[in-house]
């Protein structure tokens, strides 16, 4: 299935009791699908994967590819800092029928050079079945994929991309300007997706389709053939929530805005906890002013 446009990084919705929501979950996800998402990403730090357990993790996927059916491809999140485990995580994936592709970030907290980075994703790739996107977040995981380190990466056949969230235009230039022809790089930051795709990425990986899954799909689009009018409306119309949702560590806000729209209940897992009133507040102001909270009805099936 072809990667591209933009993708919806999950959020994992909870029950009041802190237990996975199932049904909320199903329904997100035909939301996103019927809203023309371009592809959907379970299991993503938006997801709250480092709280999940290794049944929830796996049910989680396995919810979206059951509520997907094959309509848009599933890009599944498999990450640790350490190397076994990861390499473990994606060997239980890479086989799993609904997988089209595989997310990984780079290891947290150890903080390993270069080479050990390269290693890491290289003992992945040996055993994926699948496609592998590497995700580059530094200001989460304390290390930076360079670009050289990235060129060399780009050499393993099933390493087809890069979603690039380190918040260095300059880097992404370079990689953009470096990578081979077909090697996909995705914008990580919302607020950067065109800025990203002017230079030659392919999309977004989003936070902010999770609230708005058709805007942000038209405004992807749009980018990607030319249509930069069109492009640059809906940008400025939603910038404000694209940074409204990083108020507070996401995926707080996403969650808060999802709530509001009746969709999840706000629920998180520690360490993660609700808003500060002050800045739910605040977030509340920028999504009524950009419509969000219009009645609607929720169908359970």
């Amino acid at each position: 299935m072809k990667l591209r446009g933009c993708g919806t990084a999950l959020v994992t919705p909870f029950k009041r009791d802190g237990s996975l929501d199932e049904m909320a979950l199903r329904q997100l996800v035909r939301w996103q699908v019927d809203s023309g998402i371009d592809f959907l990403l379970p299991c993503g730090t938006t997801g709250e994967t480092p709280t999940l357990s290794h049944g929830e993790w796996l049910r989680v996927i396995d919810v979206t590819i059951d509520t997907v059916q094959g309509r848009v491809p599933i890009m599944a999140g498999a990450t640790s800092n350490n190397t076994q485990e990861a390499v473990a995580r994606v060997m239980e994936i890479s086989t799993r029928k609904g997988v089209d592709f595989i997310l990984t970030a780079t290891p947290y907290y150890n903080k390993p050079t270069q080479e050990g980075v390269f290693q890491h994703f290289r003992a992945i790739a040996e055993v994926s079945k699948k496609p592998l996107v590497l995700y580059n977040i530094p200001g989460r995981t304390g290390t930076n994929i360079e670009t050289a380190t990235l060129l060399r990466l780009a050499e393993i056949p099933n390493v087809i991309g890069a979603k690039e969230a380190s918040g260095n235009i300059s880097q992404i230039a370079e990689v953009c300007a470096s990578v081979p022809e077909d090697f996909l790089v995705f914008s990580g930051d919302d607020a950067i997706t065109l800025a990203v795709i002017g230079l030659g990425g392919v999309g977004i990986i989003s936070v902010a389709s999770n609230e708005i899954p058709a805007e942000m799909t038209r405004m992807t689009q749009a980018a990607l053939a030319n249509k930069w009018d069109m492009a640059r409306l809906l940008f400025r119309k939603y910038l404000p929530l694209m940074q409204a949702n990083f108020l507070e560590s996401n995926p707080g806000p996403v969650k808060a805005v999802l709530s509001m729209m009746g969709r999840i209940e706000e629920v998180y897992r520690l360490p993660l906890v609700p808003m500060k009133p002050e800045n739910r507040a605040k977030l509340e102001k920028v999504v009524t002013e950009v419509g969000l909270l219009q009645p609607h009805s929720v169908t359970v099936q």
